[in-house]
């Protein structure tokens, strides 16, 4: 390892190294060429601990008693948590038009919906979700059980998320007219209300977990937007099987641009909807069925 001005420089078997522990624990693949950003953050890092060798900071995360926590911290300095309020209109439109009608009519003797977003980052899908919810019941919602989950592997994150509280630059993406029906702007932050945050609640999870996933029980929706593509195949493969898992037989899977990939065509199928990368569960008999409830 080399210091520099722009943090460390790892060689070719500590990038290895880095790189696989990172993997087998949260299935996040990092490619060679988004090393250099992990040795920007991992120097400052390594300088807070008053580290400077690449081998001691290597222990602590794989053998230390601090190893768990440790390794969150890594996971929060160099995650990926891209997000936004409305992100992806063209998917949302199939969601609001097709998709959210279709399950809410299925389930009007139940009254009981259940949604998933994983990989929900700071929460603005989550609550997207709840707003569109909201938008589409109005005052039936009273009489719904509306249960949306949010997950993200980042402590850091689901934190941010449980405050329901975001600067100016994030709120800006919902339509004027929305945000200020959902959310109420404080000392120039906006603060999403209660009707909606009392809809979502949010759990840190890895969905490398496939026993935690079961406990969680049957969705009728599951969004796991541009998540998979850090996923290596066989962990694609592997997420993907559980949550066609964990879906009503009527259920949704919507993922991201770019992630309409073999593992999700094997077991789901687009036809029912015109676009968006959003597959409906494709039943292989009919005992699956019994998962409708």
């Amino acid at each position: 390892m080399t210091i520099t001005n722009n943090g460390i420089q790892l060689s070719g078997l500590q990038a290895a190294r880095l790189r696989e522990v990172i993997g087998t624990r949260s299935g996040i693949r990092v490619p060679g060429s988004k090393i250099h950003v992990f040795e920007s953050r991992l120097g400052t890092r390594l300088a807070e601990l008053g580290m400077d060798d690449f081998d001691q900071y290597f222990a602590l995360l794989t053998t230390g008693p601090y190893q768990a926590e440790e390794f969150q911290e890594l996971l929060d300095r160099v995650g990926i948590n891209e997000t936004s309020f409305f992100r992806d209109e063209s998917q949302l439109q199939v969601l609001g038009r097709q998709i959210l009608p279709v399950l809410l009519d299925a389930r009007l003797e139940s009254r009981h919906l259940r949604i998933w977003s994983a990989g929900c980052s700071t929460g603005e899908e989550p609550y997207t979700l709840a707003i569109m919810l909201h938008r589409l019941l109005g005052a039936r919602l009273a009489e719904w059980h509306i249960e949306i989950l949010g997950t993200d592997i980042s402590e850091r994150v689901v934190r941010t998320a449980r405050t329901a509280v975001y600067a100016s630059a994030v709120a800006c993406s919902i339509p004027d007219a929305i945000r200020a029906q959902y959310l109420r702007e404080v000392d120039g932050k906006w603060h999403v209300r209660d009707e909606i945050r009392d809809l979502v609640s949010f759990q840190v999870h890895n969905l490398n977990d496939t026993m935690s996933t079961r406990a969680r029980g049957t969705w009728d929706l599951i969004l796991c937007r541009n998540v998979m593509m850090y996923f290596d195949q066989a962990r694609r493969a592997r997420v993907v099987r559980t949550f066609y898992e964990h879906l009503a037989g009527d259920g949704v899977l919507i993922v991201g641009r770019g992630e309409h990939t073999d593992e999700v065509t094997e077991l789901f199928e687009e036809e029912r909807f015109s676009r968006g990368n959003c597959f409906a569960k494709r039943l292989r008999g009919s005992g699956e069925e019994s998962q409708k409830r």
